[in-house]
C-alpha cells in the first residue's frame, strides 16, 4: 500500500534507539525526509550511519535534549534549513524514573512533565504554523499503553502520558479544520532498552532474573509475545497517511491485546 508519504518531511523525537528509530526508518522507507533526534551525539551519528547502510539513505541528525526548550527550537530550525518545513511531527520521548508516589519527589514530577507531555507541547508549537498555512499536517504523539490501564511502579508515566492524550484530543479539536490531524499511539511491551531496565529493576524486587520477568510479561499478552519496535511504527507511518486522513483525536493501543478494557 502506498502511504502517499514521499517527499513529505518528517520529524521524530528521541529517535536513536528503539521505537522512535524503528519510527524514521519506516518513513525513510515511505521516502520521506527525515530527520533524527536526541541526546547522545555519538548514538545519533552510530544510527545515521546504520541507517544509511541499510536503505541507502542518511536521516538528518540533532542533538537535542527534549528537557530543554533551547534544543526543541535548535532542532526545529536545523530542520527547516537543511530540509525545510516540517509535513510530520512524531513526538516520542523515553519513559520518565520509575517508581511509587512516595518515593517521588518535585524534581521528578518536574523532569517527568517537560520530558513528557512538555516536549510534546513544545515542538507542536513549532510546527503548527507552517501546517495551518500548508493546510495539512499530521502530529502523531508515542504514549504507552498505561493511558489505558496503568501499570505498576510508573506513577510518572502512569499520570504525564495521560496528560497528552488530553492534549492530543482537545488540540485536534483545534486544528481540524486546518486539514491536520492529532493521534496517539499506545505501544504494549515492546522489546526496548526501556522495557529491558524495567525487567532489571522489578527483578531486584521479585529476587527473579530479568529473563523470566520478560517472559512473564509476555504472559500476560494474549498474543504471548512482546512487540517488535517495527509493529509500532507501521502504526505510526498508518496514522501519517492519507488513508488515515479522517482519524484524529485517536489514541491506538498496538499491545498484542494486552489492554483487558472496552474503550
Amino acid at each position: 500500500m502506498d502511504f502517499q508519504l514521499k517527499g513529505k518531511i518528517v520529524l521524530v523525537t528521541a529517535s536513536s534507539m528503539g521505537i522512535g528509530r524503528a519510527v524514521a526508518e519506516s518513513f525513510i522507507q515511505e521516502g520521506s525526509s527525515v530527520a533524527i533526534c536526541a541526546r547522545s551525539k555519538n548514538q545519533l551519528i552510530q544510527t545515521a550511519e546504520e541507517i544509511k547502510a541499510t536503505y541507502g539513505v542518511e536521516p538528518l541528525w540533532c542533538v537535542c535534549d527534549i528537557n530543554v526548550e533551547k534544543d526543541i527550537n535548535n532542532t526545529i530550525e536545523v530542520v527547516r534549513r537543511d530540509l525545510g518545513e516540517i509535513d510530520v511531527l512524531v513526538n516520542n520521548c523515553g519513559g520518565p524514573v520509575s517508581g511509587v508516589f512516595e518515593n517521588l519527589n518535585d524534581e521528578n514530577w518536574q523532569n517527568a512533565f517537560e520530558q513528557v507531555l512538555l516536549s510534546s507541547i513544545r515542538f507542536s508549537r513549532n510546527v503548527i504554523p507552517h501546517m495551518k498555512e500548508k493546510r495539512w499536517g499530521r502530529i502523531i504523539n508515542i504514549t504507552s499503553i498505561a493511558v489505558k490501564q496503568p501499570i505498576e511502579n510508573l506513577m510518572l508515566s502512569n499520570s504525564l502520558r495521560n496528560g497528552v492524550v488530553g492534549f492530543a484530543k482537545t488540540l485536534s479539536n483545534e486544528v481540524g479544520k486546518y486539514n491536520i490531524t492529532v493521534n496517539n499511539v499506545a505501544p504494549g511491551y515492546t522489546l526496548t532498552k526501556r522495557l529491558y531496565e524495567l525487567s532489571v529493576s522489578k527483578a531486584k524486587v521479585t529476587g527473579e532474573s530479568h529473563e523470566h520477568t520478560l517472559a512473564e510479561m509476555a504472559k500476560e499478552v494474549p498474543l504471548q509475545r512482546l512487540a517488535r519496535p517495527d509493529e509500532i511504527a507501521a502504526a505510526v507511518a498508518f496514522l501519517a497517511s492519507e488513508q488515515a486522513a479522517y482519524i484524529t483525536g485517536n489514541t491506538i493501543q498496538v499491545d498484542g491485546g494486552l489492554f483487558k478494557g472496552l474503550f
